[in-house]
């Protein structure tokens, strides 16, 4: 072997593992988007779990990509120890797709149509549509990554392959690889290698494209394919340094996962060849073999240990037991930013959590109104300072989002939630203000008179409902509710200058006092710029689906301009009679 054939195998190398990292890179991007329903199908069913890591693993081709993710999900409390343990055996299964096609370099026929499935003739066709793809449109960016990473993966494949040829006439080589005979050795090679690259993929491609030389046996290659499965560990265990105990976790069980596999598999093998005397060991494996042991060994591994997952479970806790002191799970696990769809997907969750939670909390204020106690006031004070926490995590984190190459939809999206998160969260300060209110009525033993009591009640329960419908708006996409927000709006405008007008009357007539109006004043511009925030929300959202645009000002103008069409007159309508209260006044025509 010359000192050409060196250089050769260092950039056949380099261009192997480039193409691996661009196709993955654009394979996790193109799929991003259909990946999100992964949070969805997340059940404890482990069978399911299973067949979802193949799934997804598979479709990015990277099982490092999938346990990264699994960490960050366990990590961020949107998946349980044993759901990850099943994902990881799926991953494994997924894993094995890329070897199998790499195993298309040792076809060798002069048919046409064989000929054509080889890498060698199709990759440049692919590179010709990818660069194609890139420089005609951005659109298509990630797809023609897929295509480019692929084709300069395969030619790096098959520049490993031409200058490793000359080995097999090499005695120094052909007695290296007679080491890698001994079980320990061949395992403890593989997991080192692969754990340098940190990809069982680009481990078992390069073991490969060593095939070509006809100098690898059976014997010796088993055991680095078996080494390659617990060396690809290594990258949840990275993954998993600063994360809670049970991310922790996930990493130990991926780890006895394959070398409980590994054990099994190689006993059993060395077993039953010391009985049957197997005549392939000594032969020379190929690449095809190499696919099809790499897949065997992970299913099989899958079969013998999915029984026993919760046991599984219980020696990862073992291993990593709990902490008296306890943990939280982190509210976005920065792990997710290497899947952008993904991390994207978790923010929208945590803000529907957020606005959840802000309702829960107003509607908490808005009792205290009728029925005062500190535990309550507490509660909704506790709950703005987790908004607080929700709002300044979510910023920072869609933020980094934002910074990376996005498909526009997700940069809309970005924007959105950007924009919602600071209205959700100043609802949460007013809910705070409103027990201000319910408490300084308690602590001076005031009420307002009965006719304040009842008007103030109808424009409670119109803010109750119109924050009920922003919320379904943002949690459901609902535009239907969405499209209800505005009317009800204008309806809740009507009624604090009905109040206040009418309080003015009772003040003029000894009914009230001076003081009660100054709080009447307080609760009536809270309520009030709470309907004003759902209206943001609302209106951010249909501007979004409808536009692409984030301008809720410009769709609350073109309502008040008169283009808002019968429709919103006829819900506008419904509320006008539903708070009965607005039936006072006349309709304020130059509002809508």
């Amino acid at each position: 072997m010359s000192i050409y054939d060196i250089f050769q195998l260092m950039g056949g190398l380099a261009l192997f593992l480039f193409g691996m990292s661009i196709m993955g890179d654009a394979l996790e991007k193109r799929a991003g988007r259909r990946l999100k329903p992964i949070l969805e199908q997340l059940t404890s069913h482990p069978l399911k779990a299973v067949l979802l890591g193949a799934g997804v693993t598979a479709i990015i081709q990277s099982s490092s990509a999938t346990t990264v993710m699994v960490v960050g999900f366990v990590n961020s409390g949107i998946m349980q120890l044993r759901q990850a343990i099943s994902v990881i055996m799926g991953a494994n299964i997924g894993t094995t797709v890329t070897a199998w096609i790499l195993s298309l370099t040792g076809i060798q026929s002069d048919n046409f149509w064989m000929t054509l499935l080889k890498p060698s003739t199709f990759s440049p066709i692919l590179a010709f549509i990818g660069i194609i793809l890139l420089l005609a449109s951005k659109r298509h960016r990630d797809t023609a990554g897929i295509l480019l990473g692929f084709a300069v993966l395969m030619y790096g494949m098959e520049a490993m392959s031409d200058s490793v040829s000359g080995l097999s006439q090499q005695p120094a080589f052909v007695n290296l690889l007679m080491l890698f005979s001994n079980p320990l050795f061949g395992v403890l090679v593989g997991a080192v290698v692969t754990a340098i690259i940190q990809s069982s993929s680009a481990s078992v491609g390069i073991l490969q494209a060593i095939a070509h030389t006809g100098s690898l046996s059976f014997g010796a290659a088993i055991p680095i394919i078996m080494g390659q499965n617990i060396g690809t560990c290594i990258t949840a265990i990275l993954s998993a340094i600063g994360a809670n105990r049970n991310a922790k976790r996930v990493a130990a069980a991926h780890l006895f996962f394959n070398l409980i596999g590994t054990v099994i598999f190689l006993v059993l093998f060395y077993a039953l060849n010391a009985v049957l005397r197997f005549s392939f060991i000594n032969l020379p494996i190929n690449a095809f073999y190499i696919a099809a042991i790499h897949t065997l060994f992970n299913m099989m591994t899958t079969v013998m240990l999915y029984p026993f997952i919760g046991w599984l479970e219980k020696l990862a806790i073992r291993a990593i037991p709990d902490d008296r002191k306890g943990e939280r799970h982190v509210l976005l696990d920065e792990r997710l930013l290497n899947t952008p769809a993904i991390a994207l997907e978790q923010s929208r969750r945590l803000t529907a959590q957020m606005a959840g939670e802000i309702e829960v909390a107003y509607l908490k204020a808005d009792e205290l109104l009728d029925r005062f106690d500190e535990k309550g006031f507490d509660q909704v004070r506790d709950a703005e300072v987790k908004v607080d926490q929700y709002e300044d995590e979510l910023g920072s984190y869609l933020v980094k989002i934002g910074a990376m190459s996005l498909p526009e939809r997700d940069s809309q999206e970005i924007s959105k939630l950007l924009h919602l998160i600071g209205d959700f969260e100043r609802i949460s300060d007013h809910a705070v203000n409103i027990t201000e209110v319910a408490r300084e009525l308690h602590e001076k033993d005031i009420q307002f008179s009965p006719a304040g009591q009842e008007e103030s009640r109808v424009m409670r329960a119109a803010v109750r409902e119109i924050l009920s419908l922003a919320v379904k708006a943002f949690v459901d996409n609902d535009l239907a509710a969405a499209e209800r927000v505005e009317p009800l709006e204008e309806v809740v405008d009507l009624l604090r200058a009905n109040i206040k007008l009418n309080h003015v009357e009772r003040l003029r007539n000894g009914l009230c006092t001076i003081e009660l109006g100054f709080v009447l004043s307080d609760l009536l511009t809270n309520l009030e710029r709470t309907a004003d925030h759902c209206s943001n929300i609302a209106a951010s959202i249909i501007e979004i689906e409808r536009t692409g645009t984030i301008d809720a000002h410009a769709y609350i103008k073109k309502l008040r301009s008169g283009e808002a069409g019968p429709q919103f007159h006829s819900m506008y309508e419904e509320y006008l009679h539903k708070y009965d209260i607005a039936c006072l006044m006349p309709e304020p025509a130059q509002k809508v």
